[in-house]
């Protein structure tokens, strides 16, 4: 106990030395924040026509039949796509040599993982994310168990981490695949690996993006509205159509409390 105080001591005692910015009125705040706000809505323009710039870029046909160890024995990349048209896979650090090791990942790779959103709703834009590494499975269980991580994580077993460039260092590959044709599309490491995780950020580096009408995209790439495909991450086998309540939510959303409220008030008076 006497340690856990001091510990919250540390973190909670003041630095003189630290110069904070300056106490202002609610009104000089708010003018701050207006200004500050317009840069960040152009940075979030200049990103989304990055992504759009990104969904034309040129691919890579993968010629070499790369295998892999799974939970159930021997895989090819164009199984680790489990169905779908794309796949990204990060090459996680966890083998002999590697900080940590037998227990732990590397801890940025594991960071990463924590930080992972859930990869249902990453599934509903036909879109599958492995991890990839030089352990064995065995020991890869161990640890997914140990740290309740749940993403698909396979053993390399020949030159395919070389191949990519993450033999040295953690990466995501993205790949799509046309029938049993597959092409290297994308490659993230260094400090674009820091913002992956949530489920935009994996889909903004793929060739179809978030396939939302308002993207630019290619012609003939899939696309269908926003926020209606949208689901509880339980529920896209069950119900993949949109709830007709959740639709009017999101198309009208001040029509759609106006209705709750006038069935709450009637629910009232029964």
């Amino acid at each position: 106990m006497a340690a856990s105080k001091e510990r919250d001591s540390k973190h909670t005692k003041p630095n003189n030395a630290m110069k904070t910015p300056p106490i202002v009125s609610q009104q000089e705040w708010e003018t701050a924040h207006e200004q500050l706000l317009a840069k960040e809505k152009a940075f979030t323009r200049s990103r989304d026509a990055l992504a759009a710039e990104r969904r034309r870029m040129p691919w890579m046909a993968v010629e070499n039949k790369y295998a892999f160890d799974g939970p159930k024995g021997k895989v090819s990349l164009l199984d680790l796509f489990e169905g779908r048209r794309q796949l990204i896979v990060y090459r996680a650090f966890f083998e002999p040599g590697v900080f940590g090791w037998p227990e732990h990942a590397c801890r940025g790779c594991s960071l990463g993982a924590d930080q992972m959103g859930h990869l249902a709703h990453l599934n509903a834009r036909d879109t599958t994310l492995a991890y990839a590494s030089r352990a064995p499975q065995n020991d890869i269980a161990r640890l997914k168990a140990r740290m309740g991580w749940r993403m698909p994580w396979y053993t390399i077993t020949d030159s395919f981490d070389k191949d990519f460039g993450v033999d040295e260092w953690h990466g995501h590959n993205v790949f799509f695949r046309d029938g049993d044709n597959l092409f290297r599309t994308y490659f993230v490491n260094s400090r674009g690996d820091e913002a992956m995780g949530t489920i935009w950020s994996f889909l903004d580096i793929t060739p179809l993006g978030r396939q939302e009408t308002w993207e630019d995209s290619p012609e003939g790439y899939p696309q269908t509205p926003p926020y209606k495909w949208w689901n509880w991450h339980d529920n896209y086998d069950v119900q993949a159509v949109p709830d007709p309540k959740w639709v009017d939510i999101i198309t009208d959303p001040q029509g759609a409390a106006a209705r709750r409220r006038e069935e709450e008030a009637k629910a009232n008076q029964v």
